[in-house]
C-alpha cells in the first residue's frame, strides 16, 4: 500500500470505536423468578410470554425435575 493511501493508527482506532460488543440482556420469569433470555423460554417453566408455556423434555424445558 502506498503511503498516501495510508490510515493513521488514530483513524483506524476512531473508526473501530463503535464495534464493540454489547452484553445480552437478561430478564426475570414471571412464574420462577430465574433469570433468562429475551425472546427464549425459562429453563425450568418452559415460560415464554403470556398465555403460551412450551414443553419440550427432550431438553428439559417445562418439565418438573426430579
Amino acid at each position: 500500500m502506498l503511503p498516501t493511501h495510508r490510515q493513521s493508527h488514530g483513524r483506524t482506532r476512531r473508526r473501530r470505536a463503535h464495534d464493540s460488543l454489547t452484553g445480552t440482556k437478561v430478564t426475570l420469569c414471571p412464574v420462577t423468578s430465574m433469570p433468562k433470555n429475551h425472546h427464549r423460554a425459562c429453563r425450568q417453566s418452559g415460560y415464554y410470554r403470556p398465555g403460551l408455556t412450551i414443553v419440550v423434555p427432550k431438553l428439559g424445558i417445562g418439565v418438573e425435575r426430579d
